[in-house]
């Protein structure tokens, strides 16, 4: 079973290290007795877009660092258009987030993956 000590290297806000990123531009991941939950700030031209609030489900992950196992989250957000799944981790103390886009508002927009990275805002 994971615990709950083992979420802290994620836990906090974390800033896009593209400061010109035209997709995640800030995420907050926090803890509480429910569970782990994810905050999505979106870069969208001059006003960032909040996504609703995510739950996370915590999973092991496999891959080691520094000879630690860590743990990874996995969080999907229904922002009405579109369907994004993300897979958040710490990699060598930078936040990485893996986000999978399935539209769902028949625009004929292509699905698409991108991969960023994030330091932690203090």
């Amino acid at each position: 079973m994971i615990t709950s000590a083992s979420t802290t290297s994620l836990l906090g806000h974390w800033k896009n290290t593209n400061h010109d990123t035209r997709g995640i531009a800030e995420c907050v991941v926090t803890e509480n007795a429910d569970g782990v939950t994810v905050d999505i700030i979106a870069a969208a031209g001059q006003e960032p877009l909040h996504w609703p609030a995510a739950r996370a489900t915590v999973l092991a992950n496999l891959e080691e660092e520094a000879g630690q196992r860590t743990v990874a989250l996995l969080a999907k957000f229904d922002l009405g258009y579109a369907i994004a799944d993300t897979h958040v981790r710490v990699n060598k103390g930078v936040l990485v987030i893996v986000l999978y886009v399935t539209f769902n508002d028949g625009s004929g927009r292509s699905n698409y993956l991108n991969r960023e990275f994030f330091y932690r805002s203090l």
